[in-house]
């Protein structure tokens, strides 16, 4: 039987508090730049890393990894912390900021009328 190549995403531990790691999560994209800001750069490297594997915290873990070095992301994530740190640094599709840091799409509405079905005539028999 193999070896067991990576560790489940269970048994990696967060390198912040959860009290951190919710209020990044809740955080406007000015704040969490603030909060990026008080954590150590080695620790930076994790949180990036340990939020990118997590797809409801992806864009965080993208915006922190923005912050990291490539070294650090690279000796923390291996491969994935090297293709972190080129996805951190590509121009955002989006053209709005916030939708790119919350992950969420715009909305849009319908904007024709109604069609107005005709009613459904009942076969002779």
């Amino acid at each position: 039987m193999m070896p067991e190549l990576h560790t489940p995403l269970d048994d990696v531990p967060c390198p912040v508090t959860d009290q951190m790691l919710g209020d990044m999560y809740r955080a406007s994209a000015h704040g969490l730049n603030e909060l990026i800001g008080t954590v150590l750069p080695t620790a930076r490297a994790l949180l990036a890393v340990y939020c990118y594997r997590r797809a409801h915290l992806a864009s965080i873990g993208l915006a922190i990894a923005a912050t990291c070095e490539e070294d650090d992301l690279i000796s923390f994530g291996g491969n994935a912390g090297a293709m972190l740190y080129e996805r951190s640094r590509e121009v955002p599709k989006s053209s709005s900021m916030g939708a790119h840091l919350t992950g969420r799409r715009k909305i849009t509405l319908a904007t024709m009328a109604p069609r107005e079905l005709s009613p459904i005539e009942e076969e002779a028999s």
